[in-house]
């Protein structure tokens, strides 16, 4: 973002002759994002755009509020700083729904707030005078401080949560500062331009990621493992990796110990070395490629892999008691236990004339032939 602006600053003389054709553009680029924003169920930056035209708008037509909003530069700073930090707060919900009605009206009164902040301050500044309390620091009650307060807030939300809509807020708001505060000396049909685009690429990264990432463990899916199988060579190996007795597992413990396995597997997994790619192939099932390598090459590296996780001791805590009866008479008893999980894995290397589907077949076959050995091998 920063060098898209520093770009645009120190490129002014090439496009501010076509400056029109950003304003004209910039219509069709609010809907294009909007729309996509609210299809992939991005609610806040479909809000946050739909601010923006609305500002836009204001600011270019004869509307019957431009000339207020105009005039309170202050009120309209404090405005868009409130929302960004309400947008942080919020999680995504559908737009055209009892959700999106009630953030609407959220929105209002973040206006609302700007505008009795602006008239508490100014009260406030008036007592100091009246009672001599007066000093240089008094005018920076007004903007500085909530300024600096959202711009915290924004900047610990960006680093405590992994999402790019929140750092995309945090964006926002240092632009929309430093525009009003005149450092960024650009048009705002150039500056909306820039900003929204962010917003569209920010949506289409994040699709990219929720159609090709499992959600659970954070690998790249099933999807995207057929994606790679298009472009791999004609040398490379298949490892089909699974959880020994998985549903039993489940069966005991419970569907969310199991996702906890599942993660604990797939964060293990990710370590393999010789340049192994690890996909969730589905259920309890992993799929490992590597591209270049042969069988030999590989063998030992998977069982290393594979007793790295047998050897991993996994703390299973027990189920909340409910009653004090219960929690008394469990008093004695402890409250965790240590378990291991292990997994088989079969592994194919493909053959000179074998597609991807017929070499992982086999790599499912060796599975197989693990499983049937005793479990927690590795076989081709």
């Amino acid at each position: 973002m920063f060098l898209a602006f520093y770009t645009a600053i120190f490129t002014q003389t090439i496009w501010l002759p076509k400056l029109e054709l950003f304003e004209q553009s910039l219509y069709g680029l609010f809907v294009i994002t909007i729309i996509f924003s609210a299809h992939f169920s991005r609610s806040r930056f479909t809000f946050l755009t739909i601010i923006f035209a609305l500002f836009y708008i204001t600011i270019n037509e004869q509307l019957a509020w431009s000339s207020w909003v105009l005039a309170h530069q202050s009120w309209l700073l404090l405005s868009g700083l409130f929302i960004f930090a309400l947008l942080s707060q919020l999680k995504e919900r559908g737009v055209i729904s009892a959700h999106g009605v009630s953030r609407i009206i959220l929105f209002g009164l973040c206006g609302i707030s700007a505008y009795a902040w602006g008239i508490a301050i100014e009260a406030l500044i008036e007592v100091l005078k009246v009672n001599q309390f007066t000093s240089k620091w008094d005018h920076y009650l007004l903007l500085e401080l909530p300024i600096l307060l959202v711009s915290l807030l924004l900047f610990w939300r960006s680093i405590a949560t992994a999402n790019l809509v929140v750092v995309a807020l945090f964006i926002s708001s240092i632009v929309w500062c430093l525009h009003f505060y005149k450092f960024i000396e650009l048009p705002w049909s150039v500056t909306l331009t820039v900003l929204v685009s962010y917003y569209l690429l920010v949506v289409v990264v994040e699709s990219y990621f929720f159609a090709y990432r499992d959600e659970l463990t954070g690998l790249p899916s099933r999807r995207a493992l057929n994606q790679l199988a298009l472009s791999l060579s004609n040398k490379y190996c298949v490892a089909v990796v699974d959880i020994d007795f998985f549903k039993k597992f489940n069966d005991n413990y419970g569907h969310d110990i199991g996702d906890q396995v599942l993660k604990l597997v797939a964060s293990k997994l990710t370590n393999v070395k010789k340049g192994g790619k690890v996909f969730r192939y589905g259920g309890e099932e992993f799929c490992i490629v590597f591209p270049r390598k042969n069988t030999e090459q590989i063998l030992t590296e998977l069982d290393r892999i594979r007793l790295v996780i047998a050897n991993y001791k996994m703390v299973i805590r027990s189920p909340k008691r409910k009653t004090k009866e219960q929690r008394n008479k469990a008093k004695a008893k402890t409250d965790t236990k240590k378990v291991s999980v292990n997994v088989s894995i079969g592994v194919a290397q493909k053959a000179s004339n074998n597609s991807f589907e017929q070499t992982f077949k086999l790599a499912d076959q060796a599975l197989y032939k693990a499983k049937k050995s005793g479990r927690n091998k590795v076989c081709s």
